[in-house]
Protein backbone atom coordinates (compact mmCIF):
# COMPACT_ATOMS: atom_id res chain seq x y z
CA UNK A 1 0.00 0.00 0.00
CA UNK A 2 3.10 2.72 0.48
CA UNK A 3 4.50 1.34 -2.88
CA UNK A 4 0.86 2.39 -4.29
CA UNK A 5 0.21 5.42 -2.34
CA UNK A 6 4.13 7.39 -3.47
CA UNK A 7 2.83 5.53 -7.29
CA UNK A 8 -0.67 7.33 -7.04
CA UNK A 9 0.67 10.49 -5.60
CA UNK A 10 4.22 11.06 -7.77
CA UNK A 11 3.95 14.67 -9.33
CA UNK A 12 3.77 12.53 -12.98
CA UNK A 13 0.47 11.23 -12.53
CA UNK A 14 -0.71 14.19 -10.04
CA UNK A 15 -3.81 16.61 -10.67
CA UNK A 16 -1.71 18.91 -13.05
CA UNK A 17 -1.42 16.39 -15.57
CA UNK A 18 -5.68 15.64 -15.61
CA UNK A 19 -6.28 14.10 -19.19
CA UNK A 20 -5.94 17.71 -21.03
CA UNK A 21 -8.49 16.37 -23.91
CA UNK A 22 -12.01 15.42 -23.30
CA UNK A 23 -12.90 11.90 -21.73
CA UNK A 24 -14.17 9.05 -24.03
CA UNK A 25 -17.39 7.45 -22.69
CA UNK A 26 -17.13 7.26 -18.47
CA UNK A 27 -13.47 7.34 -18.48
CA UNK A 28 -12.10 7.42 -15.27
CA UNK A 29 -9.69 10.84 -15.23
CA UNK A 30 -6.18 10.05 -14.68
CA UNK A 31 -4.38 11.26 -11.70
CA UNK A 32 -8.04 11.97 -10.10
CA UNK A 33 -6.72 10.84 -6.75
CA UNK A 34 -5.14 13.53 -4.60
CA UNK A 35 -2.26 13.11 -2.09
CA UNK A 36 -4.50 13.11 0.55
CA UNK A 37 -7.35 11.05 -0.83
CA UNK A 38 -4.00 8.43 -1.35
CA UNK A 39 -2.99 8.56 2.30
CA UNK A 40 -6.62 7.69 3.34
CA UNK A 41 -6.65 4.74 1.39
CA UNK A 42 -3.20 3.36 2.23
CA UNK A 43 -4.32 3.78 6.21
CA UNK A 44 -7.36 1.68 5.26
CA UNK A 45 -5.40 -0.70 3.64
CA UNK A 46 -2.99 -0.68 6.76
CA UNK A 47 -6.55 -0.93 9.16
CA UNK A 48 -7.62 -3.62 7.01
CA UNK A 49 -4.36 -5.60 7.28
CA UNK A 50 -4.41 -5.60 10.63
CA UNK A 51 -8.01 -7.20 10.84
CA UNK A 52 -7.39 -9.93 8.20
CA UNK A 53 -5.27 -11.40 5.90
CA UNK A 54 -7.59 -11.41 3.14
CA UNK A 55 -9.06 -7.48 3.81
CA UNK A 56 -5.39 -6.65 2.76
CA UNK A 57 -5.30 -8.73 -0.26
CA UNK A 58 -8.24 -7.27 -1.15
CA UNK A 59 -7.80 -3.62 -0.45
CA UNK A 60 -4.34 -4.08 -2.08
CA UNK A 61 -6.32 -5.61 -5.23
CA UNK A 62 -8.62 -2.72 -4.93
CA UNK A 63 -5.68 0.37 -5.06
CA UNK A 64 -3.87 -1.69 -7.84
CA UNK A 65 -6.97 -1.81 -10.20
CA UNK A 66 -7.93 1.41 -9.78
CA UNK A 67 -4.15 2.18 -10.55
CA UNK A 68 -4.22 0.18 -13.41
CA UNK A 69 -7.44 1.53 -14.33
CA UNK A 70 -5.99 5.31 -14.29
CA UNK A 71 -3.24 4.54 -16.73
CA UNK A 72 -4.61 2.39 -19.01
CA UNK A 73 -7.82 4.72 -19.47
CA UNK A 74 -10.04 1.95 -19.36
CA UNK A 75 -13.68 3.04 -19.20
CA UNK A 76 -16.08 2.33 -16.40
CA UNK A 77 -18.40 -0.25 -18.57
CA UNK A 78 -15.38 -1.94 -20.23
CA UNK A 79 -13.84 -2.58 -16.55
CA UNK A 80 -17.11 -3.60 -15.55
CA UNK A 81 -17.74 -6.28 -18.01
CA UNK A 82 -13.68 -7.20 -17.71
CA UNK A 83 -14.89 -7.80 -13.88
CA UNK A 84 -17.70 -10.03 -14.88
CA UNK A 85 -15.95 -12.43 -17.07
CA UNK A 86 -12.62 -12.89 -14.65
CA UNK A 87 -15.33 -13.70 -12.11
CA UNK A 88 -16.86 -16.68 -13.68
CA UNK A 89 -13.56 -17.81 -14.16
CA UNK A 90 -13.42 -20.08 -10.96
CA UNK A 91 -17.24 -21.46 -11.87
CA UNK A 92 -16.08 -22.33 -15.16
CA UNK A 93 -13.03 -24.03 -13.92
CA UNK A 94 -15.18 -25.95 -11.27
CA UNK A 95 -17.72 -27.03 -13.55
CA UNK A 96 -14.88 -28.36 -15.64
CA UNK A 97 -13.62 -30.56 -13.07
CA UNK A 98 -16.54 -32.54 -13.59
CA UNK A 99 -16.09 -32.60 -17.58
CA UNK A 100 -12.45 -33.83 -17.08
CA UNK A 101 -13.63 -36.86 -14.16
CA UNK A 102 -16.84 -37.85 -15.85
CA UNK A 103 -15.14 -40.87 -17.56
CA UNK A 104 -12.65 -41.79 -15.20
CA UNK A 105 -12.33 -45.50 -14.80
CA UNK A 106 -11.70 -45.14 -11.04
CA UNK A 107 -13.85 -42.48 -8.28
CA UNK A 108 -11.06 -40.95 -6.77
CA UNK A 109 -13.35 -38.42 -4.50
CA UNK A 110 -15.36 -40.84 -3.13
CA UNK A 111 -11.74 -43.46 -2.48
CA UNK A 112 -10.25 -40.27 -0.47
CA UNK A 113 -13.61 -38.86 1.22
CA UNK A 114 -14.59 -42.24 3.16
CA UNK A 115 -12.20 -42.25 6.02
CA UNK A 116 -12.86 -44.60 8.62
CA UNK A 117 -16.21 -46.11 10.45
CA UNK A 118 -17.36 -42.24 11.75
CA UNK A 119 -14.96 -40.09 10.75
CA UNK A 120 -15.34 -39.65 7.06
CA UNK A 121 -12.54 -37.36 5.38
CA UNK A 122 -13.67 -34.19 3.86
CA UNK A 123 -15.28 -34.15 0.80
CA UNK A 124 -13.64 -32.30 -2.48
CA UNK A 125 -14.60 -28.71 -2.19
CA UNK A 126 -15.70 -25.85 -5.27
CA UNK A 127 -12.41 -24.56 -4.58
CA UNK A 128 -10.59 -27.88 -4.15
CA UNK A 129 -12.06 -28.88 -8.08
CA UNK A 130 -10.84 -25.51 -9.24
CA UNK A 131 -7.13 -25.92 -7.91
CA UNK A 132 -7.23 -29.79 -9.79
CA UNK A 133 -8.41 -28.62 -13.06
CA UNK A 134 -6.41 -25.57 -12.94
CA UNK A 135 -3.67 -28.00 -12.14
CA UNK A 136 -4.26 -30.12 -14.89
CA UNK A 137 -4.34 -27.15 -17.23
CA UNK A 138 -1.16 -26.32 -16.22
CA UNK A 139 0.27 -29.80 -16.64
CA UNK A 140 -1.47 -32.48 -19.06
CA UNK A 141 -3.43 -28.94 -21.46
CA UNK A 142 -3.87 -30.15 -24.60
CA UNK A 143 -0.85 -31.68 -24.91
CA UNK A 144 -2.17 -34.75 -25.32
CA UNK A 145 -5.78 -36.72 -25.72
CA UNK A 146 -7.09 -39.59 -23.73
CA UNK A 147 -6.87 -42.33 -25.89
CA UNK A 148 -7.76 -45.83 -25.52
CA UNK A 149 -5.39 -46.77 -28.02
CA UNK A 150 -2.00 -48.85 -26.67
CA UNK A 151 1.48 -48.11 -28.58
CA UNK A 152 3.06 -51.15 -30.04
CA UNK A 153 5.88 -52.52 -27.74
CA UNK A 154 9.20 -54.84 -27.69
CA UNK A 155 11.64 -55.58 -25.72
CA UNK A 156 15.36 -56.13 -25.34
CA UNK A 157 18.19 -57.90 -22.98
CA UNK A 158 19.71 -55.24 -21.06
CA UNK A 159 23.01 -54.61 -21.75
CA UNK A 160 24.00 -54.35 -18.28
CA UNK A 161 21.49 -57.30 -16.25
CA UNK A 162 22.04 -60.73 -17.08
CA UNK A 163 18.34 -62.03 -18.04
CA UNK A 164 16.35 -59.12 -17.41
CA UNK A 165 14.20 -57.80 -20.64
CA UNK A 166 13.79 -53.71 -21.48
CA UNK A 167 10.76 -52.64 -22.89
CA UNK A 168 10.47 -50.10 -25.94
CA UNK A 169 8.37 -48.58 -28.62
CA UNK A 170 8.27 -51.52 -31.55
CA UNK A 171 9.38 -50.68 -34.98
CA UNK A 172 8.35 -52.57 -38.11
CA UNK A 173 11.11 -54.88 -37.92
CA UNK A 174 11.28 -55.67 -34.49
CA UNK A 175 9.53 -58.33 -32.75
CA UNK A 176 6.26 -58.15 -30.68
CA UNK A 177 6.40 -58.62 -27.08
CA UNK A 178 6.53 -61.69 -25.83
CA UNK A 179 3.95 -62.12 -22.51
CA UNK A 180 6.20 -61.59 -19.39
CA UNK A 181 5.81 -62.96 -16.12
CA UNK A 182 6.12 -60.00 -13.64
CA UNK A 183 6.08 -56.03 -15.38
CA UNK A 184 8.55 -53.50 -12.92
CA UNK A 185 6.86 -50.15 -14.00
CA UNK A 186 9.44 -46.90 -13.32
CA UNK A 187 10.08 -43.63 -14.37
CA UNK A 188 13.02 -41.84 -15.04
CA UNK A 189 12.82 -39.01 -12.54
CA UNK A 190 16.19 -38.65 -10.78
CA UNK A 191 17.89 -42.00 -9.78
CA UNK A 192 15.35 -43.04 -6.79
CA UNK A 193 12.59 -44.56 -9.07
CA UNK A 194 15.12 -46.68 -10.94
CA UNK A 195 16.96 -47.39 -8.01
CA UNK A 196 13.94 -48.94 -6.28
CA UNK A 197 13.02 -50.52 -9.79
CA UNK A 198 16.42 -52.40 -10.57
CA UNK A 199 16.55 -53.67 -6.82
CA UNK A 200 12.65 -55.21 -7.57
CA UNK A 201 14.27 -56.90 -10.74
CA UNK A 202 17.04 -58.38 -8.52
CA UNK A 203 14.50 -60.05 -6.36
CA UNK A 204 12.40 -61.22 -9.61
CA UNK A 205 15.02 -62.56 -11.73
CA UNK A 206 16.41 -64.75 -8.82
CA UNK A 207 13.28 -67.05 -9.75
CA UNK A 208 13.85 -67.56 -13.06
CA UNK A 209 10.76 -65.44 -14.09
CA UNK A 210 10.77 -63.45 -17.25
CA UNK A 211 10.70 -59.95 -15.61
CA UNK A 212 9.85 -56.96 -17.76
CA UNK A 213 11.45 -53.78 -17.07
CA UNK A 214 8.92 -51.35 -18.60
CA UNK A 215 10.20 -47.73 -17.89
CA UNK A 216 7.25 -45.18 -19.34
CA UNK A 217 9.73 -42.49 -20.54
CA UNK A 218 11.43 -45.27 -22.87
CA UNK A 219 8.15 -45.50 -24.76
CA UNK A 220 9.13 -42.28 -27.20
CA UNK A 221 5.27 -41.00 -27.27
CA UNK A 222 3.68 -37.73 -26.86
CA UNK A 223 2.90 -39.21 -23.60
CA UNK A 224 6.28 -39.59 -22.71
CA UNK A 225 7.39 -36.19 -23.43
CA UNK A 226 4.47 -35.03 -21.19
CA UNK A 227 6.00 -37.04 -18.25
CA UNK A 228 9.58 -35.66 -19.46
CA UNK A 229 8.67 -31.84 -19.04
CA UNK A 230 6.95 -32.62 -15.35
CA UNK A 231 10.61 -34.00 -14.91
CA UNK A 232 12.46 -31.55 -16.06
CA UNK A 233 10.69 -29.11 -13.96
CA UNK A 234 11.41 -30.69 -10.99
CA UNK A 235 14.86 -31.31 -11.52
CA UNK A 236 14.68 -27.35 -12.12
CA UNK A 237 13.15 -27.19 -8.96
CA UNK A 238 15.81 -29.14 -7.00
CA UNK A 239 18.68 -27.40 -8.14
CA UNK A 240 17.44 -24.11 -7.69
CA UNK A 241 16.34 -24.99 -4.02
CA UNK A 242 19.82 -26.57 -2.88
CA UNK A 243 21.99 -23.74 -4.48
CA UNK A 244 20.41 -20.58 -3.78
CA UNK A 245 18.88 -22.09 -0.67
CA UNK A 246 16.97 -19.68 2.29
CA UNK A 247 13.49 -18.45 0.37
CA UNK A 248 13.84 -20.88 -2.41
CA UNK A 249 14.64 -24.23 -0.53
CA UNK A 250 11.79 -23.01 1.68
CA UNK A 251 9.61 -22.82 -0.68
CA UNK A 252 10.64 -25.86 -2.30
CA UNK A 253 10.27 -27.70 0.84
CA UNK A 254 7.01 -26.36 1.24
CA UNK A 255 5.94 -28.07 -2.32
CA UNK A 256 7.39 -31.55 -1.84
CA UNK A 257 5.31 -31.64 2.05
CA UNK A 258 2.01 -30.84 -0.92
CA UNK A 259 0.99 -33.94 -1.87
CA UNK A 260 -2.42 -33.68 -0.54
CA UNK A 261 -5.93 -35.33 -1.85
CA UNK A 262 -5.57 -32.35 -4.68
CA UNK A 263 -1.82 -33.82 -5.77
CA UNK A 264 -3.26 -37.22 -5.91
CA UNK A 265 -6.39 -36.40 -7.86
CA UNK A 266 -3.92 -34.05 -10.21
CA UNK A 267 -1.72 -37.27 -10.57
CA UNK A 268 -4.43 -39.24 -11.40
CA UNK A 269 -5.91 -37.09 -14.62
CA UNK A 270 -2.45 -37.28 -15.87
CA UNK A 271 -2.28 -41.19 -15.65
CA UNK A 272 -5.71 -41.57 -17.23
CA UNK A 273 -4.12 -39.34 -20.60
CA UNK A 274 -1.43 -41.45 -20.89
CA UNK A 275 -2.75 -45.01 -20.91
CA UNK A 276 -1.58 -45.63 -24.06
CA UNK A 277 1.92 -46.34 -22.79
CA UNK A 278 0.78 -49.49 -20.86
CA UNK A 279 -1.82 -50.71 -22.66
CA UNK A 280 -0.02 -52.87 -24.43
CA UNK A 281 0.90 -55.19 -21.94
CA UNK A 282 -1.29 -57.91 -21.03
CA UNK A 283 -3.90 -56.90 -17.73
CA UNK A 284 -3.41 -59.90 -15.62
CA UNK A 285 0.02 -59.78 -15.86
CA UNK A 286 1.19 -58.54 -12.01
CA UNK A 287 2.99 -55.27 -12.29
CA UNK A 288 4.87 -53.68 -9.84
CA UNK A 289 5.42 -49.73 -9.72
CA UNK A 290 7.97 -47.93 -8.03
CA UNK A 291 6.33 -44.48 -8.95
CA UNK A 292 2.69 -43.60 -7.97
CA UNK A 293 1.86 -41.91 -11.49
CA UNK A 294 2.73 -45.57 -13.17
CA UNK A 295 0.65 -47.29 -10.86
CA UNK A 296 -2.46 -44.68 -11.35
CA UNK A 297 -2.14 -45.55 -14.79
CA UNK A 298 -2.17 -49.26 -14.72
CA UNK A 299 -5.50 -48.94 -12.42
CA UNK A 300 -6.80 -46.58 -14.95
CA UNK A 301 -6.01 -48.95 -17.98
CA UNK A 302 -7.67 -51.68 -15.91
CA UNK A 303 -5.02 -53.75 -14.37
CA UNK A 304 -6.25 -56.38 -12.17
CA UNK A 305 -2.51 -57.34 -10.10
CA UNK A 306 -0.93 -53.52 -9.20
CA UNK A 307 1.51 -53.38 -6.59
CA UNK A 308 2.79 -49.79 -5.69
CA UNK A 309 6.02 -49.62 -3.62
CA UNK A 310 5.31 -46.25 -1.53
CA UNK A 311 8.49 -43.98 -1.51
CA UNK A 312 9.87 -42.42 1.93
CA UNK A 313 8.85 -42.26 4.99
CA UNK A 314 6.69 -39.01 5.13
CA UNK A 315 2.65 -39.79 4.32
CA UNK A 316 0.87 -38.11 1.65
CA UNK A 317 -2.24 -39.10 -0.56
CA UNK A 318 0.29 -38.15 -3.38
CA UNK A 319 2.01 -41.52 -2.99
CA UNK A 320 -0.89 -44.06 -2.52
CA UNK A 321 -2.61 -45.85 -6.15
CA UNK A 322 -6.47 -46.44 -4.77
CA UNK A 323 -6.87 -49.85 -6.24
CA UNK A 324 -3.70 -51.48 -5.95
CA UNK A 325 -1.87 -53.38 -2.78
CA UNK A 326 0.08 -50.64 -1.43
CA UNK A 327 3.22 -51.82 0.25
CA UNK A 328 5.26 -49.45 2.57
CA UNK A 329 8.58 -49.15 4.48
CA UNK A 330 7.71 -48.44 7.70
CA UNK A 331 5.08 -48.34 10.53
CA UNK A 332 4.44 -44.46 10.07
CA UNK A 333 3.35 -44.42 6.30
CA UNK A 334 1.74 -48.17 7.25
CA UNK A 335 -0.48 -46.51 10.69
CA UNK A 336 -1.33 -42.90 9.07
CA UNK A 337 -2.65 -44.55 5.50
CA UNK A 338 -5.13 -47.00 7.72
CA UNK A 339 -5.93 -43.90 9.83
CA UNK A 340 -6.82 -41.97 6.12
CA UNK A 341 -8.99 -45.04 5.30
CA UNK A 342 -6.98 -46.77 2.95
CA UNK A 343 -8.58 -49.84 3.33
CA UNK A 344 -6.23 -52.66 5.00
CA UNK A 345 -6.47 -54.99 2.08
CA UNK A 346 -4.84 -52.33 -0.03
CA UNK A 347 -1.95 -51.52 2.55
CA UNK A 348 0.62 -53.79 4.20
CA UNK A 349 3.95 -53.11 6.14
CA UNK A 350 6.87 -54.78 3.67
CA UNK A 351 10.38 -53.27 4.37
CA UNK A 352 12.82 -51.12 2.30
CA UNK A 353 13.34 -50.97 -1.04
CA UNK A 354 16.70 -52.97 -0.95
CA UNK A 355 18.84 -55.21 -4.06
CA UNK A 356 19.15 -58.40 -3.21
CA UNK A 357 22.73 -58.38 -3.59
CA UNK A 358 22.94 -55.65 -0.66
CA UNK A 359 20.47 -57.74 1.55
CA UNK A 360 21.51 -60.93 0.95
CA UNK A 361 25.19 -59.75 2.16
CA UNK A 362 24.46 -57.71 5.01
CA UNK A 363 26.13 -60.08 7.63
CA UNK A 364 29.66 -60.76 5.41
CA UNK A 365 29.84 -57.03 4.81
CA UNK A 366 29.10 -55.70 8.34
CA UNK A 367 31.47 -57.49 9.64
CA UNK A 368 34.03 -56.61 7.15
CA UNK A 369 33.20 -53.05 7.84
CA UNK A 370 33.92 -53.57 11.79
CA UNK A 371 37.19 -55.39 11.35
CA UNK A 372 38.48 -52.52 9.43
CA UNK A 373 37.35 -49.94 12.26
CA UNK A 374 39.10 -52.61 14.50
CA UNK A 375 41.95 -52.32 12.44
CA UNK A 376 42.06 -48.36 12.73
CA UNK A 377 41.74 -48.57 8.63
CA UNK A 378 40.76 -45.18 7.20
CA UNK A 379 37.11 -43.97 7.19
CA UNK A 380 35.89 -45.02 3.31
CA UNK A 381 33.23 -42.35 2.93
CA UNK A 382 30.71 -42.90 -0.52
CA UNK A 383 29.27 -39.52 -1.66
CA UNK A 384 27.20 -40.07 -4.69
CA UNK A 385 24.82 -37.30 -6.20
CA UNK A 386 21.03 -37.50 -6.88
CA UNK A 387 19.49 -37.90 -10.17
CA UNK A 388 18.51 -34.50 -10.58
CA UNK A 389 21.86 -33.04 -10.17
CA UNK A 390 21.49 -31.25 -7.09
CA UNK A 391 23.31 -30.30 -4.11
CA UNK A 392 26.37 -29.34 -5.93
CA UNK A 393 27.46 -26.50 -3.87
CA UNK A 394 26.88 -28.54 -0.56
CA UNK A 395 28.86 -31.65 -1.62
CA UNK A 396 31.84 -29.74 -3.05
CA UNK A 397 32.15 -27.53 0.01
CA UNK A 398 32.39 -30.68 2.50
CA UNK A 399 34.67 -32.80 -0.55
CA UNK A 400 36.95 -29.36 0.10
CA UNK A 401 36.83 -29.27 4.10
CA UNK A 402 37.72 -32.92 4.02
CA UNK A 403 41.44 -32.26 2.49
CA UNK A 404 42.88 -32.66 6.07
CA UNK A 405 41.77 -36.28 7.37
CA UNK A 406 42.40 -37.10 2.97
CA UNK A 407 46.20 -36.19 3.69
CA UNK A 408 46.21 -37.77 6.92
CA UNK A 409 45.57 -40.94 5.44
CA UNK A 410 42.51 -40.87 7.84
CA UNK A 411 39.47 -40.57 4.83
CA UNK A 412 39.26 -42.37 1.74
CA UNK A 413 36.43 -41.09 -0.53
CA UNK A 414 34.78 -42.81 -3.42
CA UNK A 415 33.25 -40.12 -5.59
CA UNK A 416 30.37 -40.60 -7.41
CA UNK A 417 29.05 -38.16 -10.20
CA UNK A 418 27.16 -40.33 -11.93
CA UNK A 419 26.22 -38.91 -15.44
CA UNK A 420 25.82 -35.35 -14.87
CA UNK A 421 29.02 -33.81 -16.93
CA UNK A 422 28.58 -30.57 -14.28
CA UNK A 423 29.04 -32.60 -10.99
CA UNK A 424 32.20 -34.57 -12.92
CA UNK A 425 33.70 -30.97 -13.43
CA UNK A 426 32.77 -29.23 -10.16
CA UNK A 427 34.46 -32.30 -8.16
CA UNK A 428 37.56 -32.12 -10.50
CA UNK A 429 37.19 -28.07 -10.00
CA UNK A 430 37.35 -28.49 -5.78
CA UNK A 431 39.97 -31.85 -5.75
CA UNK A 432 42.39 -28.92 -7.84
CA UNK A 433 41.42 -25.71 -5.40
CA UNK A 434 42.59 -28.35 -3.11
CA UNK A 435 45.82 -29.28 -4.23
CA UNK A 436 45.41 -31.94 -5.88
CA UNK A 437 46.27 -33.16 -9.50
CA UNK A 438 45.16 -35.28 -11.86
CA UNK A 439 47.57 -38.15 -11.15
CA UNK A 440 46.94 -37.89 -7.53
CA UNK A 441 43.31 -39.34 -7.78
CA UNK A 442 41.82 -42.33 -10.05
CA UNK A 443 39.09 -41.95 -12.48
CA UNK A 444 36.93 -44.69 -13.50
CA UNK A 445 34.04 -44.56 -16.58
CA UNK A 446 32.55 -48.13 -16.65
CA UNK A 447 30.77 -50.26 -15.28
CA UNK A 448 32.71 -53.26 -14.90
CA UNK A 449 35.67 -50.82 -13.75
CA UNK A 450 33.53 -50.12 -11.15
CA UNK A 451 33.02 -54.26 -10.38
CA UNK A 452 36.69 -54.66 -10.66
CA UNK A 453 37.30 -51.84 -8.19
CA UNK A 454 34.83 -53.18 -5.51
CA UNK A 455 35.95 -56.80 -6.05
CA UNK A 456 39.43 -55.94 -5.14
CA UNK A 457 38.13 -54.29 -2.07
CA UNK A 458 36.00 -56.89 -0.79
CA UNK A 459 38.83 -59.26 -1.25
CA UNK A 460 41.11 -57.14 1.46
CA UNK A 461 43.12 -54.96 -0.99
CA UNK A 462 42.61 -51.01 -0.70
CA UNK A 463 42.09 -48.93 -3.58
CA UNK A 464 45.07 -47.60 -5.06
CA UNK A 465 44.14 -43.89 -5.03
CA UNK A 466 42.63 -42.16 -1.49
CA UNK A 467 40.19 -40.13 -3.79
CA UNK A 468 38.28 -42.15 -6.65
CA UNK A 469 36.34 -40.00 -8.27
CA UNK A 470 33.20 -42.61 -10.51
CA UNK A 471 31.59 -40.28 -13.59
CA UNK A 472 29.87 -41.94 -16.64
CA UNK A 473 28.48 -41.06 -20.08
CA UNK A 474 25.95 -43.76 -19.72
CA UNK A 475 22.38 -43.81 -17.10
CA UNK A 476 22.90 -47.45 -15.60
CA UNK A 477 26.43 -47.15 -14.22
CA UNK A 478 25.37 -43.72 -12.54
CA UNK A 479 22.43 -45.62 -10.51
CA UNK A 480 23.85 -48.91 -10.40
CA UNK A 481 27.61 -47.94 -9.09
CA UNK A 482 26.16 -46.51 -5.83
CA UNK A 483 24.42 -49.96 -5.05
CA UNK A 484 27.63 -51.96 -5.69
CA UNK A 485 29.78 -49.47 -3.89
CA UNK A 486 27.84 -49.54 -1.33
CA UNK A 487 28.71 -53.09 0.06
CA UNK A 488 32.76 -51.97 0.01
CA UNK A 489 31.95 -48.28 1.90
CA UNK A 490 32.28 -47.70 5.83
CA UNK A 491 30.02 -44.72 5.41
CA UNK A 492 27.46 -43.81 2.76
CA UNK A 493 26.86 -40.19 2.67
CA UNK A 494 24.16 -38.90 0.93
CA UNK A 495 20.49 -36.87 1.03
CA UNK A 496 17.93 -38.83 2.88
CA UNK A 497 16.24 -39.91 -0.18
CA UNK A 498 15.95 -43.83 -1.28
CA UNK A 499 19.34 -44.27 0.07
CA UNK A 500 18.45 -43.61 3.57
CA UNK A 501 16.68 -46.97 3.56
CA UNK A 502 19.47 -48.59 2.57
CA UNK A 503 21.58 -51.46 4.96
CA UNK A 504 24.59 -49.47 5.10
CA UNK A 505 26.24 -47.34 7.89
CA UNK A 506 24.70 -43.74 7.00
CA UNK A 507 25.64 -40.16 6.81
CA UNK A 508 22.77 -38.08 6.19
CA UNK A 509 23.38 -35.16 4.64
CA UNK A 510 21.14 -32.05 3.90
CA UNK A 511 18.14 -32.57 2.97
CA UNK A 512 16.89 -31.26 -0.96
CA UNK A 513 12.91 -31.30 -0.19
CA UNK A 514 11.29 -31.23 3.27
CA UNK A 515 9.41 -34.64 2.74
CA UNK A 516 12.93 -35.84 2.73
CA UNK A 517 13.44 -35.03 6.76
CA UNK A 518 11.38 -38.32 7.90
CA UNK A 519 13.60 -40.58 5.85
CA UNK A 520 16.48 -39.49 8.10
CA UNK A 521 14.48 -39.75 10.97
CA UNK A 522 13.63 -43.31 9.94
CA UNK A 523 17.38 -44.23 9.41
CA UNK A 524 18.61 -42.64 12.76
CA UNK A 525 15.92 -44.53 14.96
CA UNK A 526 16.63 -47.45 13.14
CA UNK A 527 20.38 -46.94 14.13
CA UNK A 528 21.96 -47.58 10.45
CA UNK A 529 22.25 -43.81 9.94
CA UNK A 530 22.74 -40.47 11.68
CA UNK A 531 19.89 -37.60 12.00
CA UNK A 532 19.83 -35.44 9.14
CA UNK A 533 23.01 -33.03 8.66
CA UNK A 534 22.42 -29.62 8.08
CA UNK A 535 25.84 -27.77 7.81
CA UNK A 536 28.93 -28.84 6.38
CA UNK A 537 30.81 -28.23 9.37
CA UNK A 538 28.55 -30.96 11.23
CA UNK A 539 29.18 -33.35 8.21
CA UNK A 540 32.69 -33.22 9.02
CA UNK A 541 32.56 -33.39 12.82
CA UNK A 542 30.88 -36.83 12.28
CA UNK A 543 33.46 -38.05 9.71
CA UNK A 544 36.02 -36.77 12.19
CA UNK A 545 33.88 -38.73 15.09
CA UNK A 546 33.97 -42.00 12.73
CA UNK A 547 37.78 -42.14 12.98
CA UNK A 548 38.26 -41.35 16.36
CA UNK A 549 35.96 -44.24 17.78
CA UNK A 550 35.30 -47.47 16.99
CA UNK A 551 31.59 -47.07 19.06
CA UNK A 552 29.49 -44.99 16.58
CA UNK A 553 30.02 -47.54 13.20
CA UNK A 554 30.26 -50.63 15.28
CA UNK A 555 26.99 -49.96 16.67
CA UNK A 556 25.51 -49.00 13.14
CA UNK A 557 26.98 -52.22 12.30
CA UNK A 558 25.37 -54.20 14.38
CA UNK A 559 21.95 -52.32 13.90
CA UNK A 560 22.02 -53.29 10.31
CA UNK A 561 22.89 -56.80 11.40
CA UNK A 562 19.65 -57.14 13.55
CA UNK A 563 17.34 -55.19 11.10
CA UNK A 564 18.15 -57.67 8.31
CA UNK A 565 17.08 -60.60 10.37
CA UNK A 566 14.03 -58.97 11.33
CA UNK A 567 13.38 -58.42 8.02
CA UNK A 568 13.55 -54.94 7.66
CA UNK A 569 15.32 -54.45 4.45
CA UNK A 570 13.08 -56.97 2.50
CA UNK A 571 10.49 -54.71 1.03
CA UNK A 572 11.43 -55.55 -2.83
CA UNK A 573 11.45 -59.51 -1.88
CA UNK A 574 8.60 -59.26 -0.38
CA UNK A 575 6.92 -56.92 -3.72
CA UNK A 576 8.04 -60.12 -5.52
CA UNK A 577 6.69 -62.96 -3.47
CA UNK A 578 3.41 -61.18 -3.70
CA UNK A 579 3.36 -60.62 -7.38
CA UNK A 580 4.22 -64.31 -8.29
CA UNK A 581 1.28 -64.90 -6.14
CA UNK A 582 -0.84 -62.80 -7.90
CA UNK A 583 0.94 -64.77 -11.44
CA UNK A 584 -0.83 -67.81 -10.05
CA UNK A 585 -4.43 -66.19 -8.98
CA UNK A 586 -4.18 -65.26 -5.42
CA UNK A 587 -4.04 -62.07 -3.90
CA UNK A 588 -4.06 -62.77 0.11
Amino acid sequence: SSFLGRHLSDSRYSSSRKKQEGSRGACIPAGSMSGAEVATLGLATRAFAALSPQLLVAASTAVSLFSWLQLAKITLPAAVASLAILATIPFHLSAFYYHLTKDNFFDLDSYVSKGIEGHPNKKISFRDRIKVAALNELSVGRKVSRSSASHPLTSGKSPYIKGLDVSSLRGQSDPPLSEPEIVVGTIRMGFGHHRIAYSACSWGLQGQHKVLFHDLLNIKSPEADLIKETDRKYSMGSRIATEMGSFFERVWGRLTKSGDENMLRGTYLMAENIKPLLNGLPKDTPIIATHSLVGLTAVACGFKNVINLVIDNYPQWFVIVPGAVNLVQGPINHRTFLRWGVPQAEIRLAGHWCPADLVENIEQDCKARKARRAAKKPVRLLVPVGGAGAQRKFVTRFLEELRGPILAGEVQLMLNAGDHKHMRESFEASLSKMGFKKSDYEVIGSMQGVEDYAERLRSGSEPAKAITLFAFEDYFPAVATTDVLSRVADVLACKPSELAFYPVPKLMLRRVGDHEAASAVRAAELGDGTTEVRTVEDAVAWVKLFGLTDAVLSDMNDAIMLNGRNGVYDGCKTAVELAREMARGGRA
